[in-house]
């Protein structure tokens, strides 16, 4: 299973809020598509994203990059969550905005106007590592490598070359809490060092947690931004109100989210007991997958859930998730794509898609969902 069309989506749910599918690498598991489904479940303790519930677990095999919050429960998750939340604050993201307007900015002064440049290349990957790398502390030498060992953990080639990114990538974080430890900094990076040197975090779970917030700490940015302009250059009138109305643009991002998400499906949570999810059996280990793109278009809930509409009243969709895995970087993402949209819009008024859009190819696994490129003209 890999990504599923709407029209394949709207298919399912029509039969029912949780199916049967086959994962390609990962085995049968239970995918849930309408959104009173999938907030029951993501807010279900018996639903657990510890691997150890599976029934099919065997061994994770040795990897430290997964012991973070995303694949922990209470009370570790609460732990964990907690050493980090207070660098994600709305308050500490809204002073984040010169620097993101100014990166922005200058990434536009880059670009060839007139002329044309792939966004997903130029623009909406760049900005995003930029931003987290400087929270985090890693320097700007190491951010090209960085992001390829991200890019074939999230969408794997194969599995010796991910297994190849994994080491390297432990490898430069070891490296790098070390120098943290030995000259502090106040980055993010630098904190969770010495939460670790004083017993609040493991080794393990250092490394865990910082691999989670470098490669969840942009790679949805990225695609929420080339999704959003993908949008509103497919749809010109929606385009022409976010021109006229230029606080729209946070409008436009937020239905970006819930028209086209950027997590496709969360990861995988797994039955600590048997249970019932809407009216659908669910044995004890069985794995489960929630379709927050699905449950983001439940017609149930949201009136014309196949038209993108800068204007839609925003709420209600599960592009960061719900309950107690809610994206704790949504704020920064928010502000990000937010201010990348507004400032594109502005400086390049003639802007238009530089190729077929219908040729484009999109990143569709199970978990993660965007634009491979987005080439466009910019004037």
């Amino acid at each position: 299973m890999a990504a599923h069309t709407p029209e394949e989506v709207a298919a399912l749910r029509a039969t029912g809020a949780v199916h049967r599918v086959s994962v390609p690498g990962s085995g049968e598991s239970w995918l849930v598509v309408s959104r009173d489904a999938a907030r029951a479940a993501l807010t279900d303790p018996r639903l657990r994203n510890d691997i150890r519930h599976s029934a099919s677990w065997d061994t994770d095999g040795g990897h430290a990059l997964g012991r973070n919050m995303l694949q922990s429960d209470p009370p570790q998750h609460t732990r964990l969550r907690r050493l980090v939340a207070a660098h994600f604050t709305p308050a500490r993201t809204a002073a984040l905005r010169p620097r993101v307007e100014h990166l922005a900015g200058a990434l536009l002064d880059a670009l060839p106007n007139p002329g044309t440049a792939d966004l997903v290349a130029r623009y909406a990957l760049p900005l995003p590592v930029t931003v987290i790398c400087e929270v985090l502390g890693v320097p700007g030498t190491a951010r090209p490598a960085f992001h390829t060992w991200s890019n074939e953990l999230v969408t794997p080639t194969f599995p010796e070359a991910a297994a190849a990114a994994a080491d390297a990538l432990t490898g430069y974080l070891t490296d790098l809490t070390g120098e943290k430890r030995a000259a502090p900094d106040g980055t993010l990076l630098s904190d969770l060092t010495e939460a670790a040197d004083t017993g609040a975090l493991t080794p393990d779970e250092l490394l865990g947690m910082a691999f989670l917030i470098l490669v969840a700490g942009h790679e949805t940015t990225v695609h929420l931004i080339s999704a959003t302009v993908h949008s509103l250059l497919s749809h010109p009138e929606q385009l022409a109100r976010v021109r006229a109305e230029p606080d729209l643009a946070a409008r436009a991002v937020e239905e970006s989210l819930r028209f086209d998400s950027p997590v496709h499906s969360t990861a995988f949570r797994f039955a600590a007991e048997p249970l019932e999810l809407a009216g659908t059996p669910i044995a004890a280990g069985d794995a489960v997958l929630v379709s927050l793109a699905a449950a983001s278009r439940d017609p149930r809930h949201f009136p014309g859930p196949d038209r993108f509409d800068a204007g839609r009243a925003p709420g209600g969709h599960l592009g960061f998730g719900h309950g107690l895995h809610h994206c704790l970087g949504a704020p920064l993402a928010r502000l990000e794509a937010t201010v990348a949209v507004r400032l594109l819009l502005e400086r390049c008024p003639a802007l238009a898609f530089a190729t077929d859009p219908a040729t484009l190819t999109r990143r569709t696994g199970t978990l993660l969902h965007g634009l491979a490129e987005l080439p466009l003209r910019l004037g």
